[in-house]
């Protein structure tokens, strides 16, 4: 019997083949269409490590100059969604939790970020106060 496929790590439930796969598929993928389904993509690019699509979906004015850094050991657990706000048509927030484990212990990473749409691309900025 076939092994099923993988849930994508952005925990929507879905296959990662049939969610945020098509986003990270290289130089001609999709644009996610909301800054929300950026946002869940780039919570599964971390999780993979994808930090070609990682720089990428990062808005010029704010994207680290060098290579990112990952915390060896790292693990990530989870995503969970709070709200998703439209500001207007180019710009929105996404307030997330996302939980991981580091030596045994583990850690919650609450965020609202933001987002801007510029040529039809979603890009995140930068975490915004609340």
């Amino acid at each position: 019997m076939p092994t099923p496929p993988a849930p994508c790590p952005c925990g929507t439930g879905l296959p990662y083949t049939d969610c945020c796969a098509r986003f990270h598929a290289g130089p001609l993928h999709l644009l996610a269409p909301t800054a929300e389904a950026l946002m869940r993509s780039r919570y599964s690019a971390y999780t993979l490590q994808l930090d070609d699509y990682l720089l990428a979906t990062w808005h010029p004015s704010t994207r680290p100059d060098g290579p990112l850094q990952h915390e060896p050991g790292l693990r990530w657990l989870g995503l969970q969604v709070l709200r998703h706000e439209t500001l207007d048509a180019d710009h929105a927030r996404v307030e997330f939790v996302a939980r991981s484990k580091l030596g045994g212990r583990a850690h919650r990473l609450r965020e609202l970020s933001r987002f801007v749409r510029e040529g039809g691309r979603w890009f995140y900025v930068d975490a915004a106060a609340d």
